[in-house]
């Protein structure tokens, strides 16, 4: 039984301590809040005084009204300094944009430059396609082709668009469409190009002597004999390269009808031709070509030699139409008349 009225006892005077520490720090709370409202409501007087007679002003204050006061002014300054940094970013965000749009501009005033370059090489495009058409006589299909002429005239005269847009993009989408419409006259060109090809293939028109090697000594026509001395009619023109053996070609396709030896001619080939066609090569050294065989334009048929009746190793080349003889020089220069037509 005493140790219970022990304890009791104990638990009395702890309940009590605790009590005693509860109302001292109360009253130490209060005391706190007490001295807070003093110094919160202590009065301060800001005196003004003018350098002068005036009247002074006095300004009473107290630390809450200079607290809020402090913290209207943090207010305002943070406001400020959050918009600052909100117009610097937007700062630097629209002098990314202006570099970019320049760069946007220059690339836009290069493109304005290539289109100009682009109109110049359509005008010459144009120049270029016209004269290719008179010169290979296709006027008469443009019925079946745009008129490239006109087509391009119109597109060329440049006008500004109403409300200030790219023209460029609108000039383009013509050049296109125009470059679309020309494809048929450049395939008509091409076909052209072809057949005359095929023609030139069937007609005399290379030189005879591989890789046009060799000089014309005797045009044809009216010459003096090497022999007589006198003026007779030479049906062919000689070409010499001042040797023997140099690789003698058909001038066109062909068929071999004659190989064989001539007192005057010495060893000597005939190629019959399309179109009534034919060409003869004299004085060869030796043949390459037989009779019967069908040949190419610039395939080796024999060599240069001076056989039959010859003052030296050359080639005697004529050209026949039929019963007729022409001269072979102007068949020899027909591409490169064709080539100057083009040009």
């Amino acid at each position: 039984m005493a140790s219970v009225h022990e304890y009791k006892r104990l638990e009395n005077k702890l309940v009590q301590k605790v009590k005693n520490a509860a109302i001292i720090a109360v009253f130490f709370i209060i005391d706190i809040f007490k001295g807070l409202g003093r110094f919160l409501t202590r009065r301060y007087t800001i005196v003004f005084v003018p350098h002068s007679e005036k009247r002074v002003y006095n300004l009473h204050v107290n630390v809450i009204s200079l607290f809020c006061s402090l913290l209207v002014v943090a207010g305002i300054c943070g406001v400020f300094f959050m918009y600052g940094t909100s117009y610097s970013g937007i700062n630097s965000e629209l002098v990314s944009k202006d570099g970019r749009l320049k760069d946007a501009q220059a690339s836009l005033d290069q493109l304005r430059d290539e289109t100009a370059l682009l109109l110049m090489a359509a005008r010459n495009f144009e120049s270029a396609l016209s004269g290719s058409l008179s010169a290979l006589d296709a006027d008469n299909k443009s019925s079946r082709t745009p008129n490239v002429s006109g087509d391009l005239n119109s597109f060329l005269n440049i006008r500004e668009t109403p409300d200030g847009l790219l023209r460029e993009v609108d000039d383009v989408r013509r050049l296109t469409a125009y470059l679309s419409q020309a494809v048929g006259s450049v395939k008509e060109i091409g076909g052209l190009l072809n057949s005359h090809s095929v023609l030139l293939t069937e007609i005399p028109s290379v030189w005879p002597v591989k890789n046009g090697q060799g000089v014309i000594t005797m045009f044809f026509g009216q010459n003096v004999n090497p022999f007589t001395g006198q003026y007779y009619i030479h049906k062919g023109i000689d070409i010499a390269t001042y040797r023997s053996g140099d690789p003698i070609v058909a001038t066109a396709d062909g068929q071999v009808v004659t190989a064989e030896y001539d007192r005057d001619f010495g060893n000597y080939i005939i190629i019959k031709h399309k179109h009534g066609y034919y060409t003869r090569y004299a004085h060869l050294q030796s043949f390459r070509a037989k009779v019967g065989q069908r040949v190419q334009q610039n395939e080796v048929i024999g060599y240069i030699g001076s056989t039959g009746l010859s003052t030296g190793p050359h080639l005697h080349y004529e050209v026949h139409v039929g019963s007729d003889v022409v001269d072979p020089y102007k068949y020899i220069n027909i591409r490169s008349s064709i080539a100057k037509q083009g040009r």
